[in-house]
């Protein structure tokens, strides 16, 4: 198998949805390997298990499979389902790890029949990997050169009908001729409450974790519809229940621990709290810009909008508009704050309080 995924992640605390090598090579237990088993994303399995039947039929390989979402939600999880129901190998990489074509070329001549390839945040693939991707994925050829200067020639290697499974965080930068080369495309949300308390029951179960049904509820609230960061939050109130208590993870346990690590009941960190009010108190509920933010903060702009951004907006705190980042009502209410007229009614003052940012 190829070595997968670099040391090049956003920062984040425990709820943290980027992948990481210490925690999360622990997670693989957990990792459902039938679709059967897979919670949540119910669309999703309901399309794929027949287009996997269908393939598995007529003795095809799939077609190629584009998955994207934010981290954590098993995308790679649902890539390693995909090479089971297939009964067929799995090679995994990350973009970044294929630096140059000879790099890709290893991996593609080196695969087998119906193989899945997967590639995780292929966004990062260089031009020169795209474009010899390009014909792998559609004629399952390869182009190589051989020789230099005047006596170099082009050949054209075949390889084995294989399925390419590329997984990203933001859509939005894939090349469009390489995304219009996957011929199914998924685009993975955050959970529902209830798929959330599913999947914490079935890693307790795996774990032999003991956990009442109300502390279920409580956890599956404070997990950001996130299924990595269940798991996480889940071994951490093991730990909690067991130095501090009997063993079983009751409610109790459960408010204790997410009150010693400052997470609060919508799944919020200290550092989202701070973003929160240094928008309400600093800039007067907005519209401020990302890079003052960001720097008010202590944050790379890249942080700001790639990790702490989408949770805040996706539980409608914050909002983006061409003037910059403004907090809702909800914002002010979750913070126990008195809301200012002029930072929720978006009248003249925040027109003029934009101009200075």
């Amino acid at each position: 198998m190829i070595d997968e995924f670099t040391d090049d992640e956003l920062p984040g605390g425990l709820l943290s949805g980027d992948y990481r090598r210490d925690s999360d090579g622990r997670e693989n237990p957990l990792r459902p390997q039938k679709l059967r088993d897979f919670q949540g994303q119910e669309n999703i399995k309901s399309n794929l298990s027949i287009f996997i039947r269908a393939a598995n039929d007529r003795s095809e390989s799939l077609d190629h499979v584009f998955l994207c979402g934010p981290p954590g939600l098993g995308k790679t999880t649902l890539a390693g389902i995909i090479a089971n129901e297939l009964g067929a190998e799995l090679k995994v990489t990350s973009a970044p790890a294929i630096e140059k074509p000879k790099d890709l070329a290893g991996i593609l001549t080196g695969i087998t029949e119906r193989c899945v390839f997967f590639i995780d945040e292929i966004h990062r693939l260089k031009p020169a990997i795209e474009e010899m991707l390009y014909i792998a994925m559609e004629d399952y050829e390869m182009d190589w050169v051989i020789g230099q200067g005047p006596s170099a020639r082009s050949i054209r290697i075949p390889i084995p009908h294989f399925t390419l499974i590329g997984a990203t965080t933001k859509a939005g930068q894939v090349a469009s001729p390489l995304y219009s080369r996957f011929g199914i495309s998924c685009r993975m949300d955050f959970y529902l409450h209830e798929d959330i308390m599913s999947i914490i029951r079935r890693s307790a179960g795996i774990l032999e974790i003991a956990i009442e049904d109300d502390a279920v509820d409580l956890l599956a609230q404070c997990s950001r519809g996130t299924p990595r960061v269940a798991n996480r939050l889940l071994r951490r109130m093991r730990d909690f229940a067991h130095v501090s208590g009997s063993g079983t993870i009751t409610r109790n346990t459960v408010a204790t621990g997410l009150n010693r690590l400052e997470i609060d009941s919508k799944g919020l960190e200290r550092l989202d709290r701070q973003i929160l009010r240094l928008i309400i108190e600093r800039y007067s509920g907005g519209p401020v810009g990302a890079e003052t933010l960001a720097i008010s903060a202590g944050e790379a702009v890249e942080s700001l909008e790639d990790f702490y951004e989408p949770y805040l907006i996706q539980q409608g705190f914050i909002k983006r508009t061409p003037r910059g980042r403004m907090v809702t009502e909800l914002a002010y209410e979750h913070l126990g704050l008195p809301i200012t007229g002029r930072s929720v009614s978006g009248g003249k003052d925040d027109e003029n309080q934009s101009l200075l940012f």
